[in-house]
């Protein structure tokens, strides 16, 4: 479970199993998980996060977009 990021308390990672689905990202914090497609950047799944969170963490995502699929492609080798 490599981590990509930590910023405000988030925890920006992958799972080593992830390589079969598209580019996406898992993010928690406390008792919240969330994951995030990448392209198009949308929401697949959360729990524990507020809506007010998840828009934040959308924000995050969007500004750190590129380092996150760079991380992506550097870690599953594609």
């Amino acid at each position: 479970m490599p981590t990509i990021l930590r910023i405000k308390g988030y925890r920006f990672f992958f799972f080593s199993l992830d390589r079969e689905e598209p580019i996406h990202v898992h993010v928690e914090k406390g008792e919240g998980y969330a994951k995030f497609w990448m392209r198009p950047l949308a929401l697949a799944r959360s729990r524990g996060f507020q809506k007010r969170e998840l828009h934040e963490i959308r924000k995050l995502i969007e500004r750190h977009g590129m380092t996150i699929e760079e991380k992506w492609h550097e870690y599953f080798g594609e």
